[in-house]
Parts: structure tokens; sequence; C-alpha cells
């Protein structure tokens, strides 16, 4: 497992590939703030929506620490490079300090329902703030569907190719909290279940919810189930986590903050 790195804006983060790392973690006298659109705001717009919440929270551009994803459909393989290399300079353009070239920030990218987005958006963000020591420690865990990150391809190693069936469905799901676990570890955030887990596929999964996400992962707050699929074809099963201290909901029309 890679060591931490840490940033001068709040946070830490475990390298992971090109487009996220595996997750962020706010380091000592800082918290974690995550604000979510009432409905998804294509990217660049999003981008621009967070950089004025950012400054007038007085935070540093390069404070975003997390972002939630939403992509029309899934990707060929070729296509999902393409698109990681535009998003990492989207990211660099908005003033985030990549790492050895890539992304510090934790992402989770999915394809929900037909119809709901046309391109590239934003579901929501994360970014650090300066805070009292708390309860626990703020922390995010970027998604993880059923394959290994890093190698040369994701055809050649999915986890049961093309199983969905409940048995296959479960393999995949071992595979993913194996890699949540090991993404909290990294993080130093073992000791305690966190606060949100969310759940993306589009295939019947309540075996997985009821076996060994609930009762080894997410066994006193539940889960959140999205009908949506990974980002690549292909693939079926996604997850994800976090502990945030502020969760906001904004109307990005009428900006609107509950």
């Amino acid at each position: 497992m890679s060591d931490l790195v840490p940033t001068p804006f709040g946070y830490a983060f475990l390298p992971g590939v090109r487009q996220y790392s595996q997750g962020v973690v706010g380091t000592e006298g800082h918290a974690l703030t995550r604000v979510q659109f009432s409905s998804p705001v294509a990217l660049h717009d999003g981008l621009n929506l967070a950089a004025e919440i950012i400054d007038a929270a007085g935070r540093p551009p390069a404070a975003l620490c997390a972002c939630e994803l939403r992509t029309p459909a899934p990707f060929t393989e070729a296509g999902f490079t393409a698109f990681n290399g535009r998003y990492v300079g989207a990211l660099a353009a908005f003033g985030v300090q990549l790492h050895d070239g890539g992304s510090p920030v934790a992402r989770t990218n999915v394809c929900p329902p037909a119809g709901l987005v046309d391109e590239p958006s934003m579901h929501a963000f994360c970014f650090t703030v300066p805070a009292t020591a708390g309860p626990v420690t703020d922390f995010v865990v970027s998604g993880s569907a059923e394959v290994p990150e890093g190698l040369d391809n994701y055809h050649d190693h999915v986890v049961a190719p093309g199983d969905t069936t409940p048995g296959g469905l479960l393999d995949k799901a071992r595979f993913v909290l194996d890699e949540l676990t090991g993404r909290m570890a990294g993080l130093g955030v073992t000791g305690e279940a966190p606060h949100v887990v969310q759940v993306y596929s589009t295939h019947d999964i309540h075996a997985v919810l009821t076996g060994p996400v609930a009762t080894g992962f997410a066994p006193y707050r539940g889960v959140t189930w999205h009908p949506a699929r990974p980002p690549v074809a292909g693939l079926d099963f996604e997850m994800d986590c976090r502990t945030v201290s502020t969760e906001r909901l904004i109307d990005p029309q009428g900006r609107k903050h509950r």
C-alpha cells in the first residue's frame, strides 16, 4: 500500500491512478464539507460552481479533495482513457495541484439511468475547512469496481466477468469490499465503520446488501443503493464510502442552500 501524501490544503491522499487517488483524509485541524447538487451539473459548470462555493468559504481552489461524477453511459476503455485525460486537465486548470501528473482528488464516476445526464456531470464534491478536533476523522474513499486498477487493461482482469447471478455479484462485492477496506487502512481510518456507504449497480444485489456489505462493512447505518453502472463497459458493481462532518444540498439553479 502506498504511503499517504500530505498536502498544504488540509488533507492527505493515498496515491492511486492518474485520474484519482484511492482516497483522502482530513489532516490535523481540518474537516471536510460535502456539497451535493440537487441535480447533476455539466462538469465545467459544476467546477465553476464549486470554485464559487469554496471561495465563499474562504478556502483556496486546491482545497477541493473529492468529486462525484455522473456520465451518460459506460465508456470503452479507450474512451475512458481520453475522458480521464480531459478530467485531470480540468482539475489542473481549476487549481488542483497534481502529483506526479495525476490527481490527488478522490473520485467516484458512475452512469445513472439513461436520460438523467447527457454529458459528463458533477453530482457532488468535497473540500477541506479548518475545524477543531472532533470525535471522528473525516475521509472519502474513491469508488472501486470489480477490477484492479493500474493494469494494462480492464477487460482481462474483471472479477466474475459477465456473471450477474447472485453468486457472481457476491464475488464482485467481496473483491470491492477488500479494495475499500485496504484503502481505509491506507488512510488510517479503520477504527469505525464509514458513516455513508454507497453501492452502484443495475442488477439484483439483495444478496450482496444483506450479506457481506451489511454484516461486514455497514452493520449500523445501512447503505445507499444507486441504480447506476460503473463507468467502463463490462463492469457491473461499484462501491464507495465516506465519513464527512458537514453535508449540504444546493440547488444549482437558484443556488439555495439547505
